[in-house]
C-alpha cells in the first residue's frame, strides 16, 4: 500500500517513527511534511496529503498533529476524503471497518509510540465491511456532490 503521510511540527517525531514502522510492514510512504520540529501550519501539510488522496497518487493517508483535530477538519474539505481523528485501537479498527476512512488523524501530544503502531496496524489491515455502511458512505459523497457544485 502507498500512504502519504504528513505532520505539523508536534508530530514530526511521531511522523518518523510511523514512516520506520510502515517500511517493516512493507508499505511506502510518501513523506509530505513537516520535515523537522520548526513551526509549520498544519493545514498546509493536511491539504498536501489531501491532494495526494484525490489525485489518486496514494492508497490512504496519515496526519499527525498536536490533537489531530485540525488535520482532520481540514482533510476533510477535500472531496473524496473520509478523515478521523482516531484515539485508540477501537476508533482506527472502526474508522475503517464502517466508515471506509482514508485518512487517519492522530494526536503526537495524547498517544503513546505502543499505542500509535497498533492502531497503524489496525487501521491498514482493516477492510471497509460495505453493506448497510456503503449505503451510508455513499449518502456522505452525495452530501459532497452536493454542496460542491458551482464551485
Amino acid at each position: 500500500m502507498k500512504i502519504a503521510i504528513g505532520s505539523d511540527h508536534r508530530g514530526y517525531e511521531v511522523k518518523t517513527k510511523i514512516i520506520e514502522h510502515l517500511k517493516k510492514l512493507g508499505h511506502e510512504s510518501v513523506d509530505c511534511g513537516a520535515h523537522d520540529c520548526n513551526s509549520i501550519d498544519y493545514p498546509d501539510i493536511a491539504t498536501a496529503v489531501a491532494e495526494k488522496i484525490v489525485s489518486g497518487e496514494v492508497d490512504r493517508g496519515i496526519l499527525i498533529c498536536g490533537s489531530g483535530i485540525g488535520m482532520a477538519i481540514t482533510a476533510n474539505k477535500f472531496p473524496g476524503v473520509r478523515a478521523a481523528t482516531c484515539h485508540d485501537d477501537l476508533t482506527a479498527e472502526m474508522s475503517r471497518r464502517h466508515n471506509n476512512v482514508n485518512v487517519m488523524c492522530l494526536s503526537a501530544d495524547l498517544l503513546g509510540e505502543r499505542l500509535i503502531d497498533r492502531m497503524v496496524d489496525l487501521w491498514i489491515t482493516t477492510e471497509f465491511e460495505k453493506g448497510r455502511h456503503q449505503r451510508r458512505v455513499d449518502k456522505i459523497s452525495e452530501v459532497e456532490k452536493r454542496f460542491s457544485k458551482g464551485k
